[in-house]
């Protein structure tokens, strides 16, 4: 069945910060520019989920008034921690010793799902079309083979990948410039890496698994723009990662802690780990009485300027989260986001007005490099392959780059790639973890529940293996099936018959949260997300 197709000037992928922040800009420069966003969550903001401490700056410069149009930026920070963690105690480092990248004066605690959805009334505001529900599914050439556009996924396909009664065929959506902006690992910017060999002079791209929840707390633990950030325990000093703490709104905080995907050992669990840092002394002194009211999870793209890819392509650009434009140094992106949107949406407005189409958007990678963005990142640009060599002696080198060297050492390390990372089973130490007791620890199936996520099950399950053989041969074989242990929603688990023989990979895709953990960490890269049918997955409503 042909596709119907729309046209339109500027096409953007993804309803994130980037996205909407290229979508309004756009709109600024000129009203009569046609801009159609999608977005694969059911709602604007539904599969957003960060921190979040956010630098204003990026957003200052895109809506000035924002105060005044009522942006959900309401608790300013009003006091930094930081922390290090050791199995019953801690101790809070000097001011001093601190760097400036996890200094936040002048930031605010916010939820950038809220954050997100009031971008999204902007743009709307300003005549932008939102499709909320459609997954960029395919990216759709012209051709001479530059990108015109991308066709949404059809809906009403049986698990068996034939049509049911409810089919409805994905629609073609054209345009001159298409803007990506899927966040971190995005499917389609993936493909695009890969057919424009866009990360031919770019590290491999490194990450973080963010896991979250949001906890409303008893008023006399409250302390309203409260900012704590942790390294150590219960980690070993091997292996990067920390916890955040914020206080913020009406007695809510969000908790959560980052592992970095770069770990050695397969018996290690991101979601338990994050479990055991809430039983800390400093840590669970704030949760007497208190109640959790939301969970997620989500990868976060950590490798610095030198993981980035080439920007652009012709007919297009990455943007955001889906280049990798994070700052893991200060755990912010969003700030990041809405300016790489801001600086896309400048170089397309040009192109336009010089009656171009389907070329490369030269100007925008020239437009980074001369922006503050850039020179905050280059600044940056040691801190995950300081920290991949463990929580002790990367913050200590860390430490030394910023505080002493002001980010301008002479020289650039390098990262490689996290699915390299993990040993042999037979080489590394079993891991084992405390059963939550139900009040302040729990397990991933009632986490999941709090995330909202809703799956059809008779559709084509959208975490696809490349060769189902691999699952047992290689990763149960010889790494003891670690994707039961780095997703965060119970995912993934190795069934056997009644004899205890012939293992194999079930997979419960009805659970995922979309973090997109498998795509990034499976040692032999035999897993790859695809969007499930529109709208579908986690539905966040205050992350």
């Amino acid at each position: 069945m042909m596709r119907e197709s729309m046209n339109f000037d500027v096409l953007i992928v993804g309803g994130g910060p980037a996205g909407l922040a290229a979508a309004i800009r756009l709109k600024q420069l000129n009203a009569n520019i046609s801009v159609c966003l999608i977005d694969k969550g059911a709602e604007i903001g539904a599969h957003i989920l960060s921190g979040a401490i956010m630098d204003p700056r990026a957003l200052n410069e895109l809506i000035p008034d924002w105060k005044e149009k009522g942006a959900p930026l309401d608790t300013l920070v009003t006091e930094d921690q930081f922390i290090f963690l050791q199995q019953s105690s801690g101790f809070k480092v000097p001011d001093f010793l601190v760097p400036d990248s996890l200094q936040n004066e002048g930031n605010y605690v916010v939820s950038l799902g809220q954050v997100t959805r009031w971008l999204g009334e902007q743009a709307e505001a300003l005549g932008v079309e939102i499709y909320a529900g459609f997954a960029g599914a395919e990216v759709v050439y012209d051709e001479n083979g530059a990108v015109k556009g991308v066709a949404t996924g059809d809906m009403g396909v049986g698990r068996d990948g034939q049509a049911t009664a409810a089919f409805q065929r994905g629609m073609e959506l054209h345009a001159k410039y298409t803007l990506f902006a899927e966040g971190c690992r995005g499917e389609l910017g993936k493909l695009l890496e890969a057919k424009f060999n866009l990360r031919d002079n770019a590290d491999p791209q490194t990450y973080g698994l963010g896991i979250k929840e949001l906890w409303k707390i008893n008023p006399e633990y409250f302390k309203s723009g409260l900012v704590v950030h942790s390294a150590g325990w219960p980690l070993k000093s091997d292996t990067y990662g920390g916890g955040f703490l914020y206080h913020y709104g009406n007695n809510l905080v969000s908790i959560g802690f980052v592992v970095g995907l770069g770990y050695s050992n397969p018996y290690l669990s991101p979601f338990e780990e994050f479990q055991r840092f809430k039983t800390h002394p400093k840590i669970k002194q704030y949760f007497a009485g208190a109640k959790r009211i939301a969970y997620g999870a989500r990868a976060i793209a950590a490798g610095g300027i030198q993981s980035l890819p080439k920007l652009v392509f012709p007919g297009g650009a990455l943007i955001g989260d889906d280049a990798g434009f994070l700052n893991a140094s200060r755990i912010k992106g969003s700030h990041a986001a809405i300016k790489t949107g801001s600086l896309a949406a400048e170089a397309v407005f040009e192109a336009l007005a010089e009656g171009r189409a389907l070329d490369e958007l030269s100007a925008y990678p020239e437009k980074f490099c001369a922006s503050w963005l850039y020179a905050e990142l280059y600044k940056a640009r040691n801190f995950k392959p300081y920290m991949a060599k463990g929580t002790n002696i990367g913050s200590l080198l860390v430490g030394i780059d910023q505080l002493l060297f002001k980010g301008k050492a002479p020289w650039t390390l390098h990262n490689s790639a996290d699915h390299t990372k993990l040993k042999l089973a037979a080489e590394s130490q079993p891991m084992v973890y405390p059963k939550p007791d139900g009040i302040l620890t729990f397990d991933r199936l009632s986490s999941v529940f709090l995330s909202n996520t809703n799956h059809a099950e008779d559709q084509p399950c959208h975490l696809q293996l490349k060769d189902a053989d691999v699952a047992i041969t290689l990763n149960l074989n010889q790494y003891d099936a670690p994707e039961q242990r780095y997703c965060p929603a119970g995912v993934y688990e190795i069934t056997r018959d009644e004899a205890g023989k012939n293992p194999r990979l079930q997979i419960n895709s009805q659970n995922c949260v979309h973090c997109k953990a498998c795509d990034i960490k499976d040692p032999s890269q035999n897993i790859n997300w695809v969007a499930p049918q529109g709208g579908e997955g986690p539905i966040y409503q205050s992350m």
